[in-house]
């Protein structure tokens, strides 16, 4: 079950647009690549444990939304938008890239997404920057987060918390979203605590994932 609350975490995280921190104009992207995400596999050491996945045709499972429960309670009420979190726009066409990093108790994903148009980067507004959930034996928090500013691109920041029980006993996971969107790209980072048997949960280095974003962003624009 708690496997399941994190694939579920991470899911949303990836298909979630809820939350701006940057707007900017749009960069020109005809330099970018998404092949290049792979590159900042070399930002992490020895103790990382690192994977990449080659450009390929986008996966809608990863980038699909995860619904929360039915009957789910908002708070504020119209604010479930920001909460249930968006995803690509149906027959969205495009490609992928990624690169996995687990260490340090922390693992980061990177994403590069190449669509077949522009993507729309929402902004919940000042009213739904915390959305508070429950329901189906699930609760949670979503809310704003610094993000990098990179010039000429739009970038989002948000932090997911969900709670439920796991045999009697409450479970907690949690995952931070980082986004930047130029041109008819996407650039994604996730971070969120191992589950490690017999350790301590490790806090997330926010740093190192805000660091990650600029840096995936820098390398597919190839500038």
């Amino acid at each position: 079950m708690f496997r399941t609350l994190l694939a579920t975490l991470v899911c949303c995280a990836v298909a979630t647009a809820s939350a701006g921190c940057s707007a900017q104009p749009a960069a020109d992207g005809s330099k970018a690549d998404i092949a290049k995400v792979l590159d900042v596999k070399s930002d992490f050491g020895p103790e990382f444990k690192v994977s990449t996945v080659a450009p390929t045709g986008i996966d809608p499972r990863l980038l699909a939304q995860q619904p929360l429960p039915p009957g789910t309670v908002f708070d504020p009420p119209e604010c479930a938008k920001v909460a249930e979190g968006t995803t690509l726009p149906q027959g969205l066409k495009g490609n992928m890239a990624a690169t996995t990093a687990e260490g340090d108790g922390n693992r980061f994903i990177a994403i590069a997404v190449e669509t077949s148009e522009a993507l729309t980067t929402p902004d919940p507004g000042d009213a739904c920057k915390k959305v508070a959930f429950a329901g189906g034996g699930v609760r949670g928090l979503v809310e704003v987060v610094e993000a990098p500013a990179i010039d000429g691109v739009r970038t989002l920041g948000t932090h997911r918390v969900l709670q439920t029980m796991v045999n009697g006993k409450p479970a907690t996971g949690e995952i931070y979203n980082y986004l930047a969107d130029f041109s008819t790209f996407r650039v994604i980072v996730t971070a969120n605590p191992l589950v490690e048997p017999n350790k301590p949960v490790t806090p997330v280095d926010t740093q190192r994932a805000r660091d990650l974003l600029s840096a995936a962003v820098k390398a597919v624009r190839g500038s």
